[in-house]
């Protein structure tokens, strides 16, 4: 999982098709094409825009990135392309839900169960209704043409849930005509098995991308079983060369068991759960000005047994909770004269859970200790404003606001603003300030008993300087940022309050080279300062990858550490520090088949992300890829 993508520094990364599904240009064709397809971006604003002319920090990862080490979820790979995003894990497949669950994601510090960093899928926001945060073993790779990541807050464009930044899963769709058919297998280590087909079709202007996968593994670990099954299908239709539109869908259901710690072990603790999401979208382009109105529909459905101490004395009721986010989004987007981009949108979102209990003996159904029935609904609608004008040809200037208002906590005012100085062609020098909130979720309003109906939205800003170069075949990048935040919900005394804060700072640095046409090196470094620690967020993270290309061959390998990693922070502090060392080789066979091997810890090392899950020792994948 090797090359780097981070947006407009390293622009001779890969691009964004399976190396199988291209023609092979020249070295200088290959470099240029790249470079124009990583500078253009989706997520810092509603329309492709030029990255050197954004003021936030993003970073970009391809599908062939994505797809090098064969991973069934994207999450390991963005985790070490991009600094300063760390994924919490217990197993070699799996996060789960519920106790002990692992897939929490954190970027600069700013991490917690109820989701601080938004996931997005072709931009909708994907969470838990009731609790707030990502399923992370809904991300899967076969849906994902590249993963755009936005480092910081994202607020005005995103509203809640983007205070620390965003991850948006773009999704795939073939560019020219034709069919084109992938099939990857693979076995591996504690009888771990991952299968995967997909179909793509465009014929004119029709185009269809149709996926479906079977991943299980023992784990390495009695009781921790893991099975998913999942899906993927994107249709669109071209009525104009002005017009468009698309349905995309993607479901997955995955059999889950937790072990608990190795100290106090769980038995019978298991989860089923099945989340899914619909949209449906239609675009314009017209040049100078674009646009898209879309609805969309996540849902999930979750039934956990939450198991025992005492292997002798089953639990007699199990938890379930359904979920919804509904929403309706629309945003245009017009150059209203030279060098100016002007974005205006409003977003609307129906949030509806219900959790209660069932008696494993009869079904009888039991609401949960709450304070509105185990049932709560909310509706948030916004509308955004942002400009971005280009003042001379070195300075842009960029500047926005949002106005969201939440049926329960009120009203909310979030601005941005940011300019970028390129003194040269190849270089940029950015500053950013931004504010990101969270409105508190169902289960801190009204859940369980350190609920509280009072609770008010947390809040942040953001404060980063960052400069990118291009030098040929390196690009460089450095940024440096600071974070205040208050309001942060914490439980004290048994009851939820708005009473934490945060403070921290930090600097992040990447690099690659492109050496000559077969070998590639990058890297990437973050430093975290916590004024107050939490869990899942090191004082540094770093990674090292190289990949080789000859022939049939190719091959990646990359060194993670990770130093200064809290797994516990409250009665005693934790640490934890770990070197791992990854790799994978792929052979092309023939034409349409490649095998493919990956190891993963092959240092052995004993570390844990989670404090009591101990995390496996060197672990192998091998398989067969199959195009035609």
């Amino acid at each position: 999982m090797l090359t780097a993508c981070f947006v407009g520094t390293l622009s001779f990364a890969q691009g964004q098709t399976d190396n199988n599904e291209r023609a092979t240009p020249t070295k200088q064709d290959r470099f240029q094409s790249d470079k124009e397809l990583q500078e253009v971006v989706v997520t810092g604003t509603r329309n492709a825009a030029d990255v050197r002319h954004l003021p936030m920090t993003v970073n970009v990862v391809g599908r062939d990135v994505l797809t090098a080490d064969h991973q069934p979820s994207v999450l390991p790979t963005v985790m070490q392309q991009v600094p300063g995003l760390f994924l919490t894990s217990r197993s070699m497949m799996g996060y789960g839900v519920s106790t002990g669950a692992a897939g929490g994601l954190s970027m600069r510090g700013i991490a917690g169960g109820a989701g601080q960093l938004l996931v997005l899928i072709d931009g909708h926001p994907q969470y838990n209704g009731i609790y707030g945060h990502p399923i992370s073993d809904s991300y899967q790779t076969l849906m994902a043409e590249r993963v755009e990541v936005l480092r910081g807050p994202a607020s005005v464009l995103y509203g809640s849930n983007a205070m620390g930044g965003v991850l948006n899963i773009v999704t795939r769709g073939l560019k020219h005509d034709g069919v084109r058919t992938h099939v990857n297998l693979g076995v591996g280590s504690y009888g771990t098995v991952q299968t995967e087909a997909t179909n793509q079709v465009r014929s004119g202007k029709f185009s269809s991308t149709v996926a479906a996968e079977y991943n299980r593994t023992d784990n390495h670990r009695p009781r921790m079983g893991f099975e998913q099954y999942g899906g993927h299908a994107k249709l669109g239709y071209d009525f104009t060369p002005h017009w468009s539109a698309f349905i995309d869908a993607d479901i997955t259901h995955f059999n889950a068991s937790y072990p608990g710690t190795e100290s106090v072990p769980m038995y019978s603790a298991n989860q089923w759960i099945t989340r899914g999401v619909v949209s449906a979208a239609v675009r314009n382009d017209y040049g100078k000005t674009n646009g898209e109105l879309s609805v969309f529909t996540n849902f999930g459905r979750h039934k956990i047994d939450d198991g025992t101490k005492d292997e002798a004395a089953p639990t007699q009721r199990y938890f379930r909770s359904k979920d919804a986010l509904t929403g309706v989004s629309w945003y245009q987007s017009a150059r209203l004269f030279e060098g100016n981009r002007l974005t205006v949108g409003v977003d609307y979102q129906h949030i509806y859970g219900h959790a209660y209990y069932t008696s494993k003996a009869t079904g009888e159904v039991m609401d949960t200790p709450n304070k509105q029935s185990g049932r709560s609904y909310r509706n948030e609608i916004a509308g955004y404003v942002e400009v971005r004008q280009d003042v001379t040809s070195w300075l842009t200037v960029d500047a926005g606001l949002r106005l969201d208002h939440h049926s329960i906590t009120g009203t909310e005012w979030i601005p941005q603003g940011g300019l970028v100085i390129r003194p040269m062609a190849t270089g940029e020098l950015k500053a950013m300030a931004s504010k990101g909130f969270r409105n508190p979720t169902m289960r801190e309003m009204y859940l369980y008993p350190p609920s509280n109906t009072e609770l008010e939205p947390e809040r942040l800003w953001n404060y980063e300087l960052s400069w990118r170069q291009r030098m040929g075949s390196v690009s460089y990048g450095v940024n440096l940022f600071y974070i205040k935040g208050d309001n942060m919900i914490q439980t004290v005394a048994r009851k939820n309050v708005n009473t934490g804060e945060v403070e921290n700072y930090g600097l992040e640095l990447e690099a690659a080279w492109r050496i000559d046409d077969h070998w590639e090196v990058n890297t990437n470094h973050s430093f975290l300062h916590m004024n107050n620690p939490v869990l899942a967020a090191p004082e540094y993270k770093g990674w090292i990858g190289g990949r080789f290309r000859q022939g049939k061959w190719s091959a990646d390998a990359g060194l993670q550490i990770v130093s200064g990693l809290f797994t516990q922070v409250e009665t005693e502090r934790r640490k934890e520090n770990f070197c791992l060392l990854n790799a994978s080789v792929n052979y092309q066979l023939c034409k349409p088949v490649s095998l493919w091997l990956r190891g993963e810890n092959l240092l052995a090392q004993r570390y844990e992300i989670i404090a009591g899950y101990p995390m496996p020792r060197a672990i192998f994948m091998g398989g067969a890829s199959i195009r035609f």
